[in-house]
């Protein structure tokens, strides 16, 4: 690095007394920490922000007055993280300068299969588009430094990369190619866009076709692949669960507890303890129930109604409601090493038939889990709500309970229908609290339907598997009264629990769900005045304008390809240390309280509501705000990692499926429409697949984004969302996970397609899955 000579004569020579320590706002804790501190990070970003332009070490050492040689050394080993964190930026003469004046920006790529990428920005704000040349020499995960440099056609900015400041995973999941001797690794996660070389005394013997884990060991260039080592051979490409063990590689699943953690896991008693229950309210003789689906393990809510009688003039009635929720901060304490484990793992992950769980099974299955006829600790909302469905008050405490029954959806539902069939019989003395619970559910929903939530109608599946855990088909879920019953009682006890964060003014963790962006409301707006629609308010409609309209396009036959449009028009959900109101919802307030055992956001607001009932100051609390915004957004990431990673092996599975299929005709509808071709759902087999643009014969098609559609240029010939086809199954490949379909028949037989004339051609990729938000 190159120095100036009167910033080396400063470095020797200066040896008056440093005035800096009284301008550092971080000095006493740096003294604290270090024998001789150095100037901290704030002071040295303030500096760089007031000089007229870059410095380098010795101009910075002369300025700081750093006379000791382990101070000069301590200054530049900061300076280099601070460039790794992104904080900094070091131009091609060695000097320094902040992110913002260097006009550069930090944060992670994001690649994607297509060769392109985004850079999402470490303090928000739209992503930055990076096109495959920027991406030659990066892999999704990697933290860089990136200058805007312009738009790209569609709008979007686009930047250069400017330095790599951390490399992202290094490790890959995939599938071992040799070819003429040369041997590569063909990466299981489409993001990682580039094959993996492997030398041949590095290949650990894998044979072609096996899955591996291999190690980068050299990262890619612009004109060299990434090389790397073999570090475990998973097994045979086809082998059952084979498609879970990649996807917990691939997308660096926490899957294994350390031993540390389990040994403090095994050390908590395997029962409640006398000790433990003094203090509680005690609710052992209170009929609480769990009600959850047939296959769950772990039991982390449950209620109990009872019906409170009228005054003399018309008065009170209503219902009490008990929402009880296993208090795993009972077990899980603050930096303990089951704490750190769970704030690292963010959320469960339940993939078809296996579930990684955030906590040890001793606590997630056992100790935790409100398991029928055992004592449990608890964390009690206990709800006066109104006729009306509105709550009228509400607290929180902690108790010990007794679950009276373990119930699961479909009993609960055929018993309410039904209140003397077969599965009354079976639980008789729960059959008059569900009866209470079905009207308390009936005021909730009225009072949904009043303050205008959206209810959007979903087709959820699940996969059914036969012999060595092959598909033998795939089933629509259906959700029913006794799955709305207990949403309804758990947004009840969420709302309840961020109102009482929010007025006590303590830092937790809301779940948010933002307004949506006012571009996307512009393409709603366009789309539905197509279709003679128009959508209420203004360029920021509210919730209930989004529900009148489903409400209004009820027995449309479109009304599949509108609400489509409005879901992908919304927000993704999130957590943060802010109240930004739940616009799904349509609530003011909420949070995330009712399932700590797989939701660490879900501990983190029990302990600020312990912190709350144990009569302690809010700033007495051990999170300050940027803790809880920090490790908001961190579960936000995890949650988004269990989503894709989930996903992954969903669309494996089926592509596995259909690999039987191939050959096959099937009707279809038209469920998501891109540029290079469209996306269709096969009727009865809830499995998606491509006919490619190229396969719609006789015109050449553009892709009009306003109207998503496909049209043909002479013709006019359009294919849009929610059309009828007749496809047949021409090829699975599993190594892309992609499903190829040949269009033999549009809309029903002896129609053709609507043709349009004087079409717009506008070019927008448009995402095909339907993405499933959670509240």
């Amino acid at each position: 690095m190159k120095r100036k000579n009167d910033s080396q004569n400063s470095r020797n020579n200066s040896s008056a007394t440093p005035d800096w320590q009284a301008r550092d706002p971080n000095y006493h804790a740096e003294q604290g920490r270090y024998e001789d501190p150095v100037p901290s990070r704030a002071l040295i970003l303030q500096t760089l922000v007031d000089h007229e332009g870059p410095l380098n070490v010795d101009d910075l050492i002369g300025h700081f007055k750093l006379t000791k040689l382990n101070q000069q050394s301590a200054l530049e080993k900061r300076l280099g993280a601070m460039i790794r964190d992104g904080q900094v930026v070091q131009n091609r003469r060695g000097a320094f300068g902040p992110v913002a004046q260097m006009n550069a920006i930090a944060g992670v790529v994001q690649a994607h299969r297509d060769g392109f990428g985004f850079l999402c920005r470490d303090e928000g704000g739209p992503d930055i588009f990076l096109p495959p040349r920027q991406m030659r020499s990066l892999m999704n995960g990697d933290r860089v430094l990136v200058r805007i440099t312009g738009t790209d056609f569609k709008g979007r900015p686009e930047g250069s990369l400017v330095e790599v400041l951390e490399r992202g995973s290094r490790e890959v999941v995939g599938r071992m190619h040799v070819d003429q001797g040369i041997a590569y690794v063909i990466p299981d996660n489409p993001r990682v866009q580039q094959d993996l070389l492997i030398p041949q005394d590095a290949s650990m013997g894998a044979k072609h076709g096996q899955m591996v884990v291999a190690e980068i060991v050299a990262p890619p260039g612009n004109r060299t692949l990434p090389v790397g080592k073999v570090l475990e051979i998973l097994g045979d490409h086809l082998a059952p669960g084979m498609e879970i063990e990649a996807a917990v590689r691939a997308h660096s699943l926490p899957n294994e507890f350390p031993d540390n953690v389990l040994r403090e896991a095994e050390r908590i008693p395997d029962t409640v303890q006398p000790q433990q229950i003094k203090g509680r309210v005690d609710l052992r003789d209170l009929p609480l129930m769990t009600i959850d689906g047939a296959d769950s393990r772990d039991f982390d809510d449950a209620v109990y109604a009872k019906t409170m009688r009228k005054g003399p003039f018309g008065t009170g009635g209503g219902w009490t409601l008990w929402v009880a929720i296993a208090d795993v901060a009972a077990y899980v304490t603050p930096d303990s090493e089951l704490d750190h484990e769970a704030a690292a793992r963010g959320n469960s992950v339940y993939f078809p038939q296996r579930a990684i769980p955030m906590l040890p099974e001793k606590l997630s299955n056992g100790l935790c889990s409100l398991n029928p006829n055992v004592d449990r600790l608890c964390m009690v909302c206990e709800m006066r709500v109104k006729p009306d469905g509105e709550v009228a008050k509400s607290t929180f405490f902690e108790a010990v309970m007794n679950s009276k029954a373990r119930l699961v959806y479909e009993d609960v539902a055929a018993i309410l229908e039904n209140p003397n069939g077969p599965e009354a019989a079976k639980v008789p003395h729960a059959v008059p609290h569900l009866q209470v619970l079905k009207d308390l559910f009936e005021a909730f929903y009225k009072a949904r339907e009043k303050r205008g939530a959206i209810d959007f109608e979903t087709t959820e599946t699940k996969i059914v598997f036969g012999d060595e855990r092959k598909i033998d088909r795939i089933v629509p879920v259906k959700r029913n009264i006794a799955h709305r019953l207990i949403e309804e009682c758990m947004v009840a006890a969420n709302v309840e629990s961020a109102k009482r964060v929010a007025k006590m003014k303590i830092a937790a963790p809301y779940r948010v769900h933002e307004k949506p962006d006012a571009m996307k409301v512009q393409a709603l707006r366009e789309f539905l005045t197509e279709r003679g629609l128009k959508l209420g308010g203004s360029d920021r409609p509210e919730t209930q304008d989004y529900a009148a309209m489903l409400a209004r396009t009820k027995g449309r036959p479109d009304q599949p390809l509108i609400q489509t449009v409005m879901l992908r028009s919304l927000m993704q959900a999130r957590y943060s240390a802010e109240n930004l109101g739940h616009f799904g919802l349509a609530l003011t307030h909420y949070s995330h309280f009712t399932s700590p055992i797989r939701r660490y956001p879900d501990l983190l607001l029990h302990r600020a509501l312990k912190h709350l009932i144990h009569k302690k100051t809010p700033k007495d609390f051990a999170y300050s705000v940027d803790a809880i915004e920090k490790n908001g957004a961190h579960c936000s990431m995890t949650e988004r990692r269990a989503d894709e990673a989930t996903r992954d092996v969903t669309t494996w599975l089926k592509c596995e499926y259909m690999s039987h299929h191939v050959g096959e005709e099937h009707d279809g509808l038209v469920s998501g429409i891109a540029p290079f071709g469209l996306f269709i759902e096969l009727a009865g087999l809830y499995v998606e697949g491509l006919v490619h643009v190229s396969q719609l014969k006789n015109d050449y098609y553009k892709f009009e984004a306003r109207h998503h559609r496909l049209i043909g240029e002479r013709s006019g010939t359009a294919y849009n969302l929610g059309d009828t086809v007749k496809v047949k199954v021409v090829r699975v490949n599993l190594d892309e996970r992609k499903i190829d379909l040949e269009l033999i028949q549009s809309k029903a037989p002896g129609q053709r397609s609507s043709v349009v004339k004087d079409a717009s051609t506008e070019s927008r990729p448009f995402p095909s899955k339907k993405k499933r938000r959670s509240r």
